[in-house]
């Protein structure tokens, strides 16, 4: 291969067409396509199964970079052999890059040539590991009045493990780390040769609070490289689950967000109504997060009439009582003052880091996988909220919240009003030997990405999973950067960033 292969989304491929180039072919090619406004959906490493393409001294791995082209609705892959024990980093020239490096550098042992800070992502779950959680290598800022600041891991209050180290000058700050790592499972390696009795579960404790985003995300995979095809009632109500999920989190956003400025009446308020879009779908299937209801070949559970009007009753109740209360926090002017030029992550520095979700379109980057790479209903409900502000602060990231919290009102209004009949389930039969495909969701925090390869018996060869807070997590940094020390929890809500998602 001398070019980038063009994928189509959800469309399985085979895994022979991905043919690997030289590893300056591939250099050129990807530094190229990038340039053309290509973004890295997913960067990864498999070991070769190929005698021919495996190294004497060193266990041969094939790299594999997926492109996304959004306004194009286009994803490219492009792949490359490396027999030996480096490979070199596009991270200098693309920053975006710098994460996925990091991490096939740790899960290779490959050395990552000309990346600037090649620390490890998570922790190695191997005994004997010369990498322990907490101690790395942590960035300094050297002056006589420079002093640090550490966070965490352990936080007050019931909240996932994670450390921040604040380079400052008095409440100044000129640079914040972050070192996660600590809720690292090893999920991808136990996916390998399913899917299996736990596939399912793994796939909805990814993140908890994004169950949904990411079974949908594996059932559609699984569908694709079986040549499923869902019913549209199926399709009806997974679009209704997702959209209940994004409500629920997007309630829960505000609410924290009005906590950390001491709002309470908003606070109390979203912090009850979230409960509420949850109990919505503990209504449907039994799980206030949905679990088991999103199964490939559609749902394990349908709506009858009186199901579907006691969701609408309590749907509207709950939507009016969250619109009431973002009316308050918005008509506070003490809450305006703390939202407003707080935490900017400006569009060029959320390009060149790729960020993803609500905390891009904040920025002015549009980008939604649901209006870019639609499947399922979006094909034709394009999602995409156009009339956010995009100042990059915490005003703009909160803003968003509020009119994705209608416009997910909104589509699922339309979706239970034109339930079509039939039914919601299809059995799937085995998986495409020898093949791969891309699967992209846009979750509550932002896309979802799900690359899957199979091996000659159909089963999991490799399996990839990108969270939207790999992509983000660094933008909290940013968001930091010459800011206040004291606007660190209000920053780091308005991310509201999954640690798990990211650890994997």
């Amino acid at each position: 291969m001398t070019a980038p292969l063009p994928l189509k989304h959800l469309a399985a491929a085979e895994f022979a067409a991905l043919a690997p180039m030289s590893a300056d072919a591939f250099y050129a090619a990807a530094a190229g396509r990038l340039k053309a406004g290509g973004r890295a959906v997913s960067y990864f490493a498999l070991p070769e199964e190929d005698p021919a393409l495996l190294d004497n001294s060193f266990a041969g791995r094939r790299l594999i970079l997926i492109l996304a082209f959004d306004s194009e609705r286009k994803l490219e892959a492009l792949a490359a052999s490396v027999k030996g024990a480096s490979f070199r980093s596009l991270t200098p020239e693309f920053p975006q890059l710098h994460l996925f490096e990091r991490e096939i550098a740790e899960q290779t042992g490959l050395r990552c040539e000309g990346h600037p800070w090649c620390k490890p992502v998570r922790y190695p779950l191997y005994a004997g590991s010369p990498v322990t959680p907490g101690v790395t290598d942590f960035f300094q800022v050297h002056g006589g009045k420079v002093h640090e600041v550490a966070v965490g891991p352990v936080h007050a209050g019931v909240i996932e493990p994670g450390h921040f180290r604040f380079q400052c000058h008095g409440e100044l700050v000129f640079h914040l780390e972050l070192a996660l790592g600590y809720q690292h499972r090893g999920i991808e390696s136990r996916l390998i040769g399913g899917p299996g009795g736990l596939t399912a579960h793994y796939m909805e404790t990814l993140a908890g609070d994004t169950t949904i985003g990411h079974s949908m995300a594996y059932c559609r995979a699984v569908e694709a490289l079986s040549g499923a095809r869902v019913p549209e009632r199926g399709e009806f109500l997974r679009a209704v689950m997702l959209e209940l999920e994004r409500l629920a989190n997007h309630t829960g956003d505000l609410g924290a967000l009005s906590g950390d400025v001491a709002y309470l009446p908003t606070a109390s308020f979203c912090g009850r109504l979230r409960g509420d879009f949850l109990n919505i779908s503990a209504l449907i299937c039994g799980n206030r997060f949905g679990r088991n209801m999103v199964i490939p070949g559609g749902t394990a559970f349908d709506l009858d009439a009186a199901l579907i009007k006691e969701i609408k009753l309590r749907l509207d109740a709950a939507f009016r009582d969250v619109s009431d209360a973002a009316d308050l926090l918005w008509a506070a002017p003490s809450v305006m003052d703390r939202f407003e030029g707080t935490g900017v992550v400006s569009k060029e520095t959320a390009l060149a880091l790729g960020l993803v979700g609500p905390a891009a379109r904040a920025s002015g980057v549009l980008r939604d996988v649901r209006h870019n790479f639609p499947a399922g209903v979006y094909n034709s409900r394009a999602a995409l909220v156009l009339d956010a502000p995009e100042s990059g602060d915490v005003y703009a990231r909160a803003y968003i919240r509020r009119l994705e919290i209608k416009r997910s009102y909104e589509l699922i209004n339309g979706l239970l009003a034109s339930l079509p009949p039939g039914p919601v389930f299809a059995r799937t039969g085995a998986m495409k030997p020898e093949s791969f495909v891309v699967s992209l969701n846009e979750g509550w925090r932002g896309e979802i990405a799900h690359a899957a390869v199979t091996d000659k018996a159909g089963k999991f060869r490799h399996y990839k999973v990108k969270d939207p807070s790999f992509n983000n997590w660094q933008g909290l940094a940013m968001a930091l950067r010459d800011g206040q020390i004291s606007d660190f929890p209000l920053c780091n809500k308005s991310f509201n960033l999954s640690y798990c998602g990211h650890d994997l």
